[in-house]
This record gives structure tokens, sequence and C-alpha cells, in this order.
């Protein structure tokens, strides 16, 4: 069997103490998630983190920092390594078209995350929020990326 790890982005967007989460369902299921998805093709770690930010929550973002690289083994076996960044709020496209599965995005405390700890997508949504609030912020250039 080949192994074939997922390699994922999330970003950490905090405002007025509140953080950008997304509500989605999965199997039928509503979920918490940071905006995070799989980096596609040809593309850069950095330009995934914004696309899917803005796909999975409507909001244009600033990567600020990278807060940390995660590994998670899921329930089924699945590898995923996941890029997590710290990023700033720059913009709402309110016409913006949220992906498939994406009920939308909301904004929550960490009192109101932790109220909603069984909706978590992963271990990784309390992790990245973690690292992200015990400012753990590494510089963008440590990332070293090139295309073809």
């Amino acid at each position: 069997m080949i192994w074939t790890p997922h390699a994922t982005v999330a970003t950490i967007v905090e405002r007025n103490g509140q953080y950008l989460l997304v509500e989605e369902t999965v199997d039928g299921r509503t979920v918490l998630n940071q905006p995070a998805g799989h980096i596609e093709k040809n593309e850069l770690i950095v330009d995934a983190a914004v696309r899917e930010t803005l796909e999975e929550t409507g909001w244009v973002v600033e990567l600020t920092a990278l807060t940390g690289i995660y590994n998670f083994i899921s329930p089924d076996g699945i590898t995923y390594f996941r890029f997590c960044f710290a990023a700033n709020a720059i913009e709402l496209m309110p016409d913006a078209e949220l992906d498939e599965g994406i009920i939308g995005p909301v904004w929550l405390n960490q009192a109101q995350l932790e109220q909603r700890k069984s909706q978590w997508r992963s271990p990784m949504v309390a992790l990245c929020i973690e690292d992200f609030a015990a400012g753990k912020r590494f510089p963008l250039e440590i990332l070293r990326e090139s295309l073809p």
C-alpha cells in the first residue's frame, strides 16, 4: 500500500478576542474548524492558506506568521500535515461563493469554542489556537517555496 499523506493549510484569524472559524457539514455532522483545506498541485503553501480562507469564509486575509506545523492521524488512518498561519482579516467579500459543505463563518471566543468542543473537526482545532494564544509565531520566510 502506498502512503499518501495530505498536505493542508489553516489560518488563525483573531479579532477582539474572537476567532474566525468555519461551520461545515462533514458526513452529515456539523463541525467546527479553522478555515482550512488542501494544498493544490503547483500551489504555494501561503497561497493555499489565503485561498482556503476566502473559499470557506468569504474573508480576504493577510498572513503574518507561521504558528506551527502539525501532524494528525485521523481515526480512519489518514495522515494530515497542517501548516497553520496567523492572519489578519482584511476584507469581507459578501458575494464570495463558499465551498460545498460550508455552512458559514462564525466568530467565537475561547469560552464559546470550548462549549462546542464536541463539534471540533479534529484535535488540531485546539492545538492551533493554543499555540496562537501562547504567542507562537515564526516568520513566513521560514518557508522556502518554489514552483517549476
